[in-house]
């Protein structure tokens, strides 16, 4: 076996958590010095897991692992720090009560006579960060920087420590199109310096422009290694889901058969939030899907957060089948037939450490009260029956919900709120950090809840995914609706138009 032409090999690693739970069964990684390499598969696919093998974070099982020609054996991240191997994940994993500076330096500050020397502390990141073209004030805590500066911080704290191989786990999620730039600037002057790179992203289109190879995994198998210029979209997300790309399709909307809408069940009248929505007015009816578009930022998320009872009414009026309600917490929401799954589901959503039943059964069981608990046998029932409908993969429902790829938890939250039977179902970001293959699949079941007469409103960053199910759109730009599309109106560019101030706005 040749090792001399890569800089990091994993070969036929294995990783089990129990005899039912296989993450990992002889996998292979080469990555090359200088270069940007994409690591893909779907949510549950083993990316996770190979990442947290190659950095110390898990024990492998079984195989082999060279970093420039030698084998290494990382049994913490601190051990694969110190031998070259760094990461940046998705949730910064830094101090967010420290300096800037202090997060940098931590565990390794520079000592003057015994002491910390900060002087000297402040000097060096500000030189280090002015190579990353941050120009930041680093005595501040770093919680009052965003997540693309903390981001970029925890990038230049990985280089400082002279990384050989350094890994981003979805860098990109929550940066917008400049932020992306600018990472993407640094990650081709890291790799003309030589450092290889891991990318770990759901964006097809970034791996086109940053990477320079793909390796594809999933079930926690090895699929394969492709020059990215050499392999066409369709034929990678086809090598990843193991499906026929047309299966996707075949969620789009049908503009000739809409959905068949019922009544109207909610209205909102000239609402506004306390500093977020304006003068806002929208209904939504049985049986549609509404989808909500516009730039972060822009309102999507502060509507259904009004409307869920999570944020306090301004001014304006609240309707639920004609009939006015005051929204005053998330229980008087839940108990008028609403339903919402947030944007970020590992810290609005999942209880982790409880099992998938006892996760899908939180909100129903606050629905009908303290006084009236759900047996277990009961409770089991109702997990057993969304595990198969929404094809839930897991051993068991006892397993902890964390535990589960993030397409599987999603499905989780999502069989939480069916459970408590909705008039109306919010979606917020669904479908953000999971596979092609699970997205594809909840926006089957987006539609086919509409056509059994539920309104969803559907709020995602993906416009080619709103295309697809959603039967009206409101676009928002600063926290004001502008503009109002149904059926054959709804395409990409008139979306976009109007996002970016199109000359139709209102």
């Amino acid at each position: 076996m040749s090792t001399q032409n890569y800089l990091l090999e994993a070969h036929h690693i294995s990783k089990s958590y129990t005899s039912a739970v296989i993450a990992l069964k002889d996998v292979r990684f080469q990555l090359q010095g200088g270069e940007i390499h994409a690591l893909l598969g779907e949510n549950g696919a083993g990316k996770s897991t190979l990442i947290k093998v190659l950095t110390g974070v898990e024990e492998r099982d079984t195989g082999l692992i060279t970093l420039e020609g030698k084998e290494i054996y990382p049994k913490t991240p601190q051990e694969g720090q110190k031998i070259g191997i760094s990461s940046v994940y998705q949730e910064v994993n830094l101090c967010p009560n420290l300096s800037v500076a202090e997060n940098i330096y931590i565990g390794r500050e520079p000592r003057k006579k015994g002491r910390i020397d900060w002087k000297t502390i402040y000097v060096n990141a500000r030189i280090l960060l002015e190579k990353f073209d941050l120009d930041i004030d680093v005595t501040k805590d770093l919680d009052q920087y965003s997540v693309a500066i903390q981001q970029m911080i925890a990038i230049a704290r990985a280089c400082d420590i002279r990384a050989k191989v350094l890994i981003l786990d979805e860098p990109t999620s929550s940066l917008s199109t400049n932020e992306v730039n600018k990472l993407f600037e640094i990650m081709r002057r890291l790799k003309k310096d030589g450092m290889g790179i891991i990318f770990v992203t759901h964006f097809i289109d970034q791996v086109y422009e940053i990477t320079d190879r793909i390796t594809v995994l999933r079930n926690g198998e090895y699929v394969g290694t492709y020059e990215t210029a050499n392999l066409p979209k369709v034929e990678l997300v086809g090598k990843m889901i193991g499906k026929d790309y047309a299966q996707l399709n075949r969620t789009m909307v049908s503009y000739e058969e809409e959905y068949n809408s019922g009544d109207t069940f909610l209205e909102l009248k000239e609402v506004s939030g306390l500093g977020t929505i304006k003068n806002l007015d929208l209904s939504i009816r049985q049986g549609e899907v509404l989808g909500l578009s516009g730039l972060l930022g822009s309102g999507r998320s502060e509507i259904a957060r009004i409307i869920f009872g999570i944020d306090s009414l301004e001014k304006g009026t609240i309707e639920i089948k004609g009939k006015k309600i005051f929204l005053k917490n998330t229980l008087a929401a839940i108990k008028n037939g609403i339903a919402f799954c947030p944007e970020n589901r590992k810290t609005e959503g999942i209880v982790g450490d409880l099992s998938i039943r006892d996760n899908i059964i939180l909100a129903l069981q606050a629905k009908q009260g303290l006084f009236k608990s759900i047996s277990k046998r009961e409770a089991s029932r109702i997990a057993d029956e969304y595990i198969e409908k929404l094809e839930i993969k897991t051993p068991s429902k006892d397993q902890k919900i964390k535990n589960l790829s993030g397409g599987n938890q999603q499905k989780v939250i999502l069989a939480r709120w069916l459970a408590t039977d909705p008039n109306l179902l919010m979606l917020d970001e669904p479908t953000r950090g999971i596979d092609i293959g699970t997205k594809a699949e909840i926006l089957k079941i987006v539609i086919d809840l509409a056509k059994q007469g539920m309104g969803v409103i559907f709020i995602s960053s993906e416009i080619d995914e709103m295309l697809r199910c959603c039967g009206r759109m409101v676009i928002l730009r600063d926290m004001r609706k502008v503009m109002e599309l149904k059926g054959r109106e709804i395409s990409q560019a008139a979306i976009m138009h109007h996002i970016a101030g199109g000359d139709k706005d209102e």
